[in-house]
């Protein structure tokens, strides 16, 4: 399953893992909506209840893409978060893995704009 991210004026590949969540938040696009920054990390509402699977973790890399079923939340992770004691972001709780960026996700610190679009 794939898709693409817009972000300003970045567009990214996505790549959706083969596991329920993904299939369910990639059932659920296009989504275009706003987002809220956490360091390195954006995570916006999609349509989407799942509770934590056997993906669920703590340990992510820049380019991963989780679902975090408190929120009901899409994070896309470029980097540290707030919670990072390396290079590495953390997220709040565990993330369902959903799938990754494909390419440079660091691109995405260099967005000013508010917005996204996944489809």
């Amino acid at each position: 399953m794939k898709a693409r991210i817009l972000v300003g004026s970045v567009e990214l590949d996505v790549s959706f893992n083969d596991t329920e969540t993904a299939r369910a938040v990639y059932d659920s696009l296009p989504v275009e909506t706003g987002f809220n920054v956490w360091g390195d990390e954006f995570y916006f509402d999609v349509p989407v209840n799942m509770e934590l699977d056997d993906t669920a973790t703590t340990s992510v890399k820049a380019g991963d893409i989780g679902y975090w079923p408190p929120g009901g939340a899409l994070a896309i992770f470029f980097g540290p978060t707030p919670m990072s004691t390396g290079d590495d972001p953390v997220p709040a709780s565990e993330v369902n893995m959903v799938g990754r960026i494909e390419g440079d996700a660091t691109l995405l610190r260099t967005v000013k704009d508010k917005q996204a679009r996944l489809a």
